[in-house]
Order: structure tokens, then C-alpha cells, then sequence
């Protein structure tokens, strides 16, 4: 499984996204540029330039015409996928962390960080195909959890956004009131911050990873936790396969934290468990440093990782994956 190695990136990775049809992967990094790639053999299609800091996540519609992207630099913005010229900037008054699309693309939701006396917050934004009638006001702001909020996404039909970060609890907002509906159970649940979070292919479950070691599966509708992989080191990013009964999980300590003996040991790899069994069963090494990013391409039959190490690996499965018996 000889991965393609992506260099483009100078700094550390935070997010990686694959488009729909699986041709194209968009990653995001420290280094301000986010990049878009031909997911088949690695080729760098092209940058998005105009963000001043770090790049957090990014999104992309299903019809792979716009990218969303959120910044340190208190700004989010939207691109056109083909040509790369900046369509909008959404301004804030903090750091805009994690993004995410409605289904059918015309809503947006963002988080912002706590900063200065402000608290973290979750702004919903209207998309309008016409750019002279887009408005800069939030449909909806929702503010409660404490610490930053890493990841939003959309529930089943846009009814909901589910929340997940620093507090360790998952969330889920009504999309029109902005009442929260559920939380995770403190008992079952995560103990330290939740890092990522990824849907499964059809919507009804999805996977989130934390620092507290392990990965969880919930339902998507009642926050009911499915499954738990436990690893022995913090999670950063998890994904669930679209095509077998598999997750990947990846991490790895901060690199502040790691001495030269553990970084021989080669400890960055990419995890495989068996989705219902809870138990491993493969990895894949190769980063020089705690993976922060991880995608599975949507015909399930690759997928990419990206590390603190600034590098996107790009692995494309053998045969003798597809016959893994647990």
C-alpha cells in the first residue's frame, strides 16, 4: 500500500475533504493556503489565496462548485472550486473554527472561538446563488458551551446542528430556535475535548475523537453511544469507511510532548477497527508526527491522512484489505 505523499503544504495540517464524487481532496493547513488536489494521483489543482492565518476546516457543496473555508484570521470564506476566486468573506469578532454545509448547500454554520471577553459561539449564515443579494447577518446564534466548539455539523434534514469541543459534551441544537435538545450523557460520553467529528456515509451515526484516548460511534438522533475504540494515545481525527465495517482513527501526542525515543518508535499511525467488533485491526505508519487529519474517499477504497509533519498521504487500499477477517 505505497501511499502518494502531497507536499504543499509548510506547516501542520488540520483538515482534510474529499467532494462527493471522490475525485477531488481539499486540505487545510496552518500555512494560510488551503489546497485542492485530483485525489486519484496526488496532482495539485490549485490554491485558495487570501486567508491571513491558519486555516481550520473547510467544506465543500455537493455539486463541487463552492468551498467554504474558516480561518484564525476571524474570517470565513467562500470560494468558487474551479477558478478559486473568492465569492465572500464572512468577518467575525474571533477566530472561526469548524464549517460545515447544509444539505442542498444554501445554509452554512460556523463556530467561533472564545476571545477576548467574548464566548464561542455558533452562527448559521443563508448562501444566496446570487451574490448581489448575499447578506452578512446570522439567521440564527447560538451561544452556551464553554471552551472553544472544534467541530458543527448538520443533523438529518437540516433540523438540527450538532456541536462537540472543549467541554467535552456533544450537543444538539434546534436549527430554528436555537434550543439545545440533547446532550451527551457525562457518564458514557467523552471526558476530555472532543477533537473531531465525521458522519457516517448515510447520515444516521457518526464518529467523534478525543483526547481522552478513544473514538465514539453515535446515533445521530438520540446521542445514544453506539461503539467505543479506545487507542493509547488522544484521538485528533477519526472517519467511518463508507464501504466496510471499518473506522480509522489517528493522533498522537502534541509534539511539545514527545521525546526523540518515542518518535523512533514510529507511534503516528493510522488506526483500523472492526466498526461492530470494537477491535483492531490494521494500521498504517508513515507520519513524523501526530496525525491531525483523516478521510476516507467516498467509493471507500482509499483514503488520506494528513500530519503535524505538514505532509498529506494519500493510501490507496490492496486487494487483501477488502478480506480482512476479525
Amino acid at each position: 500500500m505505497r501511499p502518494i505523499l502531497l507536499k504543499g503544504h509548510e506547516r501542520p495540517l488540520t483538515f482534510l475533504k474529499y467532494n462527493r464524487d471522490g475525485d477531488l481532496l481539499f486540505s487545510c493547513a496552518k500555512d494560510h493556503t488551503p489546497t485542492v488536489w485530483y485525489a486519484s494521483n496526488g496532482e495539485r489543482l490549485g490554491t485558495y489565496r487570501g486567508h491571513n492565518g491558519a486555516v481550520w476546516c473547510c467544506d465543500v457543496s455537493r455539486d463541487s462548485t463552492r468551498l467554504v473555508t474558516s480561518s484564525a484570521d476571524q474570517t470565513v470564506k467562500l470560494w468558487d472550486c474551479e477558478t478559486g476566486v473568492l465569492l465572500d468573506t464572512f468577518y467575525f469578532d474571533a477566530p472561526a473554527r469548524a464549517v460545515s454545509f447544509s444539505e442542498g448547500d444554501k445554509m452554512v454554520v460556523i463556530s467561533t472561538d472564545p476571545f477576548m471577553e467574548k464566548q464561542s459561539a455558533i452562527h448559521v449564515k443563508m448562501i444566496n446563488s446570487d451574490r448581489s443579494l448575499q447578506s452578512s447577518e446570522d439567521v440564527l446564534t447560538i451561544t452556551g458551551p464553554q471552551g472553544r466548539i472544534n467541530r458543527v455539523m448538520w443533523g438529518p434534514l437540516n433540523k438540527t446542528i450538532i456541536s462537540a469541543g472543549e467541554d467535552a459534551t456533544i450537543r444538539i441544537w434546534d436549527a430554528e430556535t436555537g434550543k439545545c435538545l440533547i446532550e451527551s450523557d457525562p457518564e458514557t460520553g467523552h471526558q476530555k475535548v472532543i477533537t473531531s467529528m465525521a458522519k457516517s456515509a448515510d447520515g444516521s451515526h457518526f464518529i467523534t475523537g478525543s483526547q481522552d484516548k478513544s473514538a465514539k460511534l453515535w446515533d445521530i438522533r438520540t446521542l445514544t453511544v453506539l461503539k467505543t475504540y479506545t487507542t493509547e494515545r488522544p484521538v485528533n481525527a477519526a472517519a467511518i469507511s463508507p464501504l466496510l465495517d471499518h473506522v480509522v482513527i489517528g493522533g498522537g501526542q502534541e509534539a511539545s510532548q514527545v521525546t526523540m525515543t518515542s518518535t523512533r518508535a514510529g507511534k503516528f499511525e493510522a488506526k483500523f477497527f472492526h466498526k461492530i467488533f470494537e477491535e483492531e485491526i490494521g494500521g498504517v505508519k508513515g507520519h513524523f508526527g501526530p496525525i491531525n487529519a483523516l478521510a476516507f474517499n467516498p467509493d471507500g477504497r482509499s483514503f488520506s491522512s494528513g500530519g503535524e509533519d505538514g505532509y498529506v498521504r494519500v493510501h490507496f487500499f490492496d486487494a487483501d484489505y477488502y478480506h480482512i477477517k476479525v
